[in-house]
C-alpha cells in the first residue's frame, strides 16, 4: 500500500472496505507499532463483522499506548457509524411497511376467503407443526445461538467490561523439568531451611482472623456493572461459570428479557459438557 492511501484512509476511514483491510495488514507486519494503521484496520473488520475482530482488538490494545483512548475510539459514533446506518436502514423499512399488508385484497370474493380461512383452519391440526420439548430443546440453545466469535460492542458506560475483557483468558499450567542431579544440592538446602522454620518457636495469635475468600468476593461483577457484553466477553474467554452467573444476574435485571438469557444460559450449559 502507497503511503498517499494510508493517508487516505487515515483522514476517511468511512472508504475503507475488505481490500483496504488487508492492506493494511500487511502495513503492520512491517511497523507493529502503527497505532493509527491498527485502529483504522480494526474499525475494517468490525465493519465486515470479522471473527477476527476480537483476537485484533486485544492485540491493538497491546500496541497501543493508552487505552483509554483506543477504548473512546471504539465507543465512538465514528467507529459505529456503519452499524447505526444499518439500524436507521432497519427502522425505515418498518416504517414504510404497508400495516394491512396481510388483509385480504378488497376485491376478493367471500367464498374464496372463507376457502382460505378453512385451509387454515386445517394447517392448524397438522401434527407436524408441533414439536415435543425435547425437539424444541434440540432445536434450541446453539453455539449459533451464542455468537461465539462475534466482535463484541461496548459502549461508553462498559469501561470494566472492557478492562475484563483485555485480561487473560485462562493460565496455563506450567510445565516442570525433571531435577537434575546439579539441582540437588539446592533443594537440599530448601530441605535444611524447612527443617529450621519447622523447629522455631512459633507464635500463636490471640485471635482467630476471619478467613476471607478473595476469589469467591471477585468471582462475580457487581450488579451494577453486568451487562450483556460482560457475559459475551467471559463466554468468549471460555469461562464458562462466570458466564452463566453474568446471565442470572442479567435475568433479575431485565425480567422482559429473561427468556432469551435462559435460553443463553442452556445454550452456554451444552457447550460446557461437550467441551468437559
Amino acid at each position: 500500500m502507497k503511503q498517499e492511501e494510508i493517508v487516505t484512509l487515515l483522514q476517511d476511514p468511512t472508504t475503507l472496505n475488505f481490500e483496504d483491510t488487508k492492506a493494511l495488514h500487511e502495513v503492520l507486519r512491517q511497523y507493529p507499532y502503527f497505532q493509527a494503521a491498527r485502529a483504522v484496520r480494526l474499525k475494517g473488520l468490525k465493519n465486515l463483522n470479522s471473527l477476527h475482530y476480537n483476537k485484533e482488538l486485544k492485540l491493538t490494545a497491546a500496541h497501543t499506548a493508552d487505552r483509554g483512548v483506543l477504548f473512546d475510539f471504539i465507543t465512538s459514533e465514528e467507529f459505529n457509524q456503519n452499524q447505526i446506518a444499518e439500524t436507521i436502514k432497519e427502522q425505515s423499512q418498518k416504517e414504510n411497511q404497508p400495516q394491512n399488508a396481510a388483509t385480504p385484497d378488497e376485491n376478493m370474493s367471500l367464498d374464496k376467503a372463507l376457502r382460505m380461512k378453512y385451509r387454515e383452519s386445517e394447517q392448524v391440526f397438522d401434527p407436524e407443526l408441533f414439536r415435543s420439548r425435547e425437539e424444541e430443546e434440540k432445536a434450541s440453545g446453539g453455539e449459533d445461538d451464542l455468537q461465539i466469535g462475534k466482535p463484541l460492542s461496548f459502549d461508553r458506560n462498559e469501561n470494566h467490561s472492557f478492562s475484563e475483557w483485555l485480561k487473560l483468558a485462562s493460565a496455563k499450567p506450567v510445565k516442570r523439568k525433571q531435577q537434575t542431579s546439579e539441582e540437588e544440592p539446592r533443594n537440599r538446602k530448601f530441605e535444611l531451611i524447612e527443617e529450621f522454620i519447622a523447629k522455631s518457636p512459633k507464635i500463636n495469635p490471640t485471635k482467630s482472623g476471619k478467613k476471607i475468600n478473595l476469589a469467591e468476593e471477585h468471582l462475580t461483577a457487581p450488579e451494577a456493572l453486568m451487562t450483556e457484553t460482560l457475559a459475551r466477553v467471559y463466554l468468549e474467554q471460555k469461562n464458562y461459570k462466570k458466564a452463566i452467573q453474568a446471565y442470572k444476574i442479567l435475568i433479575l435485571k431485565n425480567p422482559e428479557k429473561s427468556g432469551f438469557f435462559a435460553d443463553q444460559i442452556r445454550a452456554i450449559e451444552k457447550l460446557q459438557d461437550n467441551n468437559s
